[in-house]
């Protein structure tokens, strides 16, 4: 005997690969930033050029001047290039740009979005298709 299984139409379809996909770039990492931000981050600075921020100072580096000459250098670096375009002080904050939620919250909310595709998915009603 045959059982009727469930096919999604082409629009249930296109919302399941939508939400896949905004889970799987999305979802945020134990580390670090999610597979989206890691890759917009390396598509504004592919080969590592750009200059980065320097560090906060501890209160043993305020004593040294090497570090002190170094870190006013770095700085210097970052600012000229910050300063020397809009798409260099783009691709800077592209690079440096922060994940928005914590990953916890990140994790609620993504899951909420695929609780409530699922019902979408659901609610778009696919006719069970005989076998």
């Amino acid at each position: 005997m045959a059982g009727i299984v469930w096919q999604p139409n082409s629009s249930q379809w296109r919302l399941i690969w939508v939400l896949a996909a905004i889970i799987v770039l999305f979802w945020p990492s134990q580390q670090n930033h999610s597979l989206a931000f890691k890759a917009l981050s390396w598509a504004a600075d592919p080969m590592n050029t750009l200059p980065r921020q320097p560090d906060n100072f501890s209160m043993e580096d305020g004593e040294d001047t090497a570090v002190v000459i170094a870190h006013d250098d770095q700085e210097a670096e970052y600012e000229r290039a910050y300063a020397s375009s809009r798409l260099e002080r783009l691709r800077l904050r592209l690079r440096d740009m922060q994940e928005p939620f914590d990953p916890s919250t990140e994790q609620q909310v993504l899951g909420a979005i695929i609780v409530l595709g699922g019902l979408l998915v659901w609610r778009l009603g696919g006719r069970p298709a005989c076998s």
